[in-house]
């Protein structure tokens, strides 16, 4: 504010109605420094109501914009024009709700949500958002929430990935689903940049045991190739505390992580800097790091390429080498500490279990 204060020559003089001649269509002009203060309070004031939001709701206001970023970067590739953040008009928003569905099949309550969300933020940046926008963006999102099936996305546990999915994953044909652009549908083929990302990703993701955050966070630089494999630093996310992998060369040169992710950097020219970065429809590399919901989608475009009979997603590859390493006899400490799971966490017990449940089964054995 005192910054502010100081500029007050630079600050358009103010008109506002007077208190003692209101409704006589008079107003009264502040001088500059006036002026300069009330701006500086009006500011102060959307600063104060913005924090006194509860953190999660900020917190998920800023992912909300993140994606709006993405899904520009996203239209800038399908058009050839590169939009402003600010152009939040009717068409974009439907644009949008249409591709939080199509390609992040997200939830159409979580749509709604992401709505608000980059309504709030892009006003809160100056940007006027007309309201016959977001009538339309939720008039497109009707149809949806009366889908049993998209209304049910994102409930229950994610399904462990598992050798088998990850070699039909990398070795399924590159052509992919598109969403719906105008009147047109049908598919395309995948560059074969973007299937040697997919190929590492999802390999590597199973085998460092990684959350989608902790995916997008890695580092060129901190993926160490020697003799037996990678060494992997997962950096810290969230709070957790980071971690280094150790992983081995795989039996199979299309689900090995070491292979795969060779294969990528040395295609993609990787030296230092993100680990996994975007690729669009024309095979062109992009320079800014792979969000976490990229890594997701990554995975899950996959598994449907490939046909699989089950929706995997970005969780499917830290629940699945647990439960698959179980039944291989690897030691549960050594996989808790892999995943970066707490000694005590009911969700590393969880898929310690699934991976044992046919081990010395109740029933096996009794004379039944």
């Amino acid at each position: 504010m005192t910054a502010e204060l100081q500029h007050a020559d630079n600050v358009i003089e103010a008109e506002l109605l007077s208190a003692n001649e209101t409704g006589t269509g008079a107003v009264e002009t502040y001088d500059s420094a006036t002026a300069a203060v009330l701006a500086a309070l009006d500011q102060g004031a959307d600063e104060h109501l913005a924090d006194a939001r509860p953190k999660k709701t900020r917190t998920s206001y800023a992912r909300d914009w993140e994606l709006w970023t993405e899904f520009h970067d996203w239209l800038a590739g399908q058009t050839g024009h590169t939009l402003p953040l600010t152009a939040v008009t009717k068409g974009t928003l439907v644009a949008f709700v249409v591709w939080l569905d199509e390609m992040k099949t997200a939830a159409p309550a979580t749509i709604d949500r992401r709505i608000t969300g980059v309504t709030v933020t892009a006003r809160r940046r100056g940007t006027e958002v007309p309201k016959q926008a977001t009538k339309a963006a939720r008039e497109a999102l009707k149809p949806m929430k009366l889908d049993p099936a998209r209304a049910a996305r994102g409930r229950g546990k994610a399904i462990a990935a598992t050798p088998a999915h990850l070699k039909a994953m990398n070795t399924a044909t590159p052509a992919r689903p598109q969403p719906e652009v105008g009147r047109r549908r049908g598919t395309q083929e995948l560059p074969e940049l973007a299937r040697l990302r997919d190929r590492a990703l999802a390999t590597l993701a199973f085998g460092i045991a990684g959350r989608s955050e902790e995916v997008s966070s890695l580092d060129t630089e901190g993926i160490t190739q020697v003799a037996e494999g990678l060494e992997v630093h997962v950096p810290s996310v969230k709070g957790r505390p980071p971690r280094d992998v150790a992983v081995a060369y795989g039996e199979n040169p299309d689900t090995c992580p070491v292979r795969c992710w060779l294969a990528w950097k040395e295609a993609a020219g990787l030296t230092t800097g993100p680990a996994f970065l975007p690729v669009d429809q024309k095979g062109r590399l992009g320079t800014r790091r792979l969000g976490p919901d990229g890594c997701r989608l990554a995975i899950t475009r996959a598994a449907e390429r490939a046909g699989l009979d089950v929706k995997l997603t970005g969780h499917s590859a830290r629940r699945g080498l647990v439960s698959t390493g179980r039944k291989r006899g690897k030691r549960a400490e050594k996989l808790r500490k892999q995943g970066g799971w707490a000694a005590n966490s009911p969700v590393f017990w969880e898929y310690v279990d699934e991976g044992e449940r046919w081990e010395d089964t109740a029933t096996e054995g009794i004379g039944l």
